[in-house]
């Protein structure tokens, strides 16, 4: 933790109230995004209870499993969840623009830059918080492979088409869900910490009613009583007034509502089987679907006011204004969302269950060069996230009181202008440190040279002057400018080349084939 949100949290203690640790959005939020709050059974994170999904605000769509046990009840929530979610997600697949990548060509095996294909927009999923995350990675990882009939005529419970597809799509998301700075999947809970510090602790944090409160308590009250009302409260049936922000559900609304109206659901549907004439089956049916339609609304009452706190959430969000680089990070989300739709038109199998050990590296290499972006792109754009950079003494911000020019000692002489600083910031700098400020949204380096007898600092530029001998009008700061230098690199550089999965060494598995490592077996977590 900074010493910046260290502060923020103190401040939000002592006014009661959550403290500001952004000045802007960093995170970018859809139009419409695609809101899904799921519900498990609580002490079975496999089996699926529930869930409000939908894109309206005040029409969503809510999916029930009336008996969790039932396998045959699961395949129909998995069904009716794709049918939910989709259509959204196709809607943006159709919508491109024309894009240049730089490939390979394998004749020559130098990059080349060619025309491609590049979604205008991608779908945005919002869930109420890191839980919810984890629960659709492992609704992804279990309906991916569900065999269709298409696939094998002889399984015993085949499934429908839409059901595998859409666990490649959560997959993905809940892969991209892991990248640093990605807002393809994005939980309430993380967007909120990221833009507010609350009086509690982290873990606290993730109980979106209690964080909300912080952020927006009620009138009259500290952001500690109501969030604790939120945690606590309870009407006079001992039902949670705020219940979890899930996926789990309450002991209490288990024992003393839930599981009382699935026993009346499993005793009709028994008697229901039992009928032996068609009148008798046809009361015992309205028994069944009056004891189904109470457990839909306990679900419904359960899920609604989460359903509210993620909206919430994101009316929250959206006063703030969106960072500058945020569109860069939601391009390389378009750019995953096009490709992972043209593996899936390409007719490409489903994920692996356990990638090899180059595709492993390679996803362990970006998510380290994203997460170095995403903190350089944040302090760019953001003085509250500078200020914490600072006093960290990773960057620093002063005056410009003289400037000296320069040349390189070359056959063609460069400018490399002497320029000195005047700051109170303490930056960490080594001799011959490089230190990097913005101009015209682009780096220019400079190289620290040594203190003045003031304490000053002396930085000789090395780049962004153009090519001439003299430098390019506003390169080189003038006498009383002020500027923020930063010790870290705003762009940042790519690792080493991985090998080809085929050229994977025995040390790390081999090439795949018939020596590779076999998948991990199925466990009771792959099936819902």
């Amino acid at each position: 933790m900074s010493l910046i949100a260290t502060l923020a949290r103190l401040e939000a203690v002592e006014t009661g109230r959550a403290a500001p640790l952004a000045t802007v959005r960093h995170r970018h939020l859809s139009e419409r995004p695609l809101v899904l709050v799921p519900l498990t059974t609580s002490g079975e994170a496999g089996a699926p209870l529930g869930a409000l999904v939908g894109t309206d605000r005040e029409a969503p769509r809510l999916l029930v499993v009336p008996q969790p046990r039932d396998r045959e009840l699961r395949f129909t929530f998995l069904a009716e969840l794709a049918d939910a979610v989709l259509p959204h997600l196709d809607a943006y697949a159709d919508e491109v623009e024309a894009a240049e990548r730089n490939e390979t060509d394998p004749e020559t095996g130098k990059k080349v830059k060619v025309e491609v294909e590049l979604c205008a927009d991608a779908p945005q999923i919002v869930v109420p918080g890191r839980a919810a995350v984890d629960f659709v990675r492992l609704l992804g990882r279990s309906m991916r492979f569900r065999r269709t009939a298409e696939q094998d005529p002889d399984t015993p419970h085949p499934a429908p088409p839409r059901v595998p597809l859409l666990g490649r799509w959560l997959t993905h998301y809940g892969e991209r869900a892991r990248v640093p700075g990605s807002a393809l999947l994005l939980a309430a809970t993380d967007l909120l910490g990221r833009h507010w510090a609350t009086g509690q602790s982290s873990l606290e944090d993730q109980h979106l009613g209690a964080l909300l409160a912080w952020i927006d308590p009620p009138e009259g009250a500290s952001g500690a009583e109501a969030a604790l009302r939120a945690e606590l409260a309870r009407d006079r049936d001992g039902q949670l007034l705020c219940p979890p922000a899930g996926p789990a559900t309450d002991p209490a609304f288990d024992n003393k509502l839930l599981a009382p109206a699935i026993d009346r659901y499993d005793r009709a549907r028994q008697a229901l089987y039992a009928a032996q004439d068609g009148e008798a089956a046809d009361a015992r049916l309205g028994d069944l679907t009056r004891a189904e339609q109470e457990i839909r609304r306990l679900v419904g009452e359960q899920l609604r006011p989460t359903w509210e706190a993620v909206w919430q959430s994101l009316d929250l969000l959206r006063e703030l204004p969106g960072a500058p680089r945020t569109a860069d990070r939601w391009t390389r989300d378009r750019w995953s969302f096009t490709a992972h739709r043209d593996r899936v038109r390409a007719g490409e199998p489903p994920q692996p269950r356990r990638d090899d050990a180059v595709t492993a590296a390679a996803k362990l290499a970006s998510r380290e060069t994203a997460q170095a972006q995403l903190e350089a792109q944040e302090a760019l754009d953001d003085p509250l996230v500078m200020a914490g950079r600072r006093l960290a003494g990773e960057a620093f911000a002063g005056e410009v009181v003289d400037v000296v020019m320069a040349w390189s000692e070359s056959k063609r002489p460069s400018p490399r202008p002497l320029v000195t600083v005047r700051t109170d910031d303490a930056p960490h700098l080594a001799e011959r440190a490089k230190v990097f400020r913005s101009l015209d949204g682009k780096p220019q380096s400079a190289e620290f040279v040594g203190y003045e007898a003031d304490g000053a600092l002396v930085l000789r530029l090395l780049d962004k002057m153009g090519r001439g001998k003299d430098p390019a009008p506003g390169s080189v700061p003038e006498k009383g400018d002020r500027m923020c230098w930063t010790l870290f690199e705003h762009d940042q550089r790519g690792g080493p080349k991985l090998p080809d999965p085929e050229a994977t060494p025995w040390t790390h598995g081999g090439p795949p084939g018939a020596d590779a490592e076999h998948p991990d077996p199925l466990t009771p977590e792959d099936l819902l």
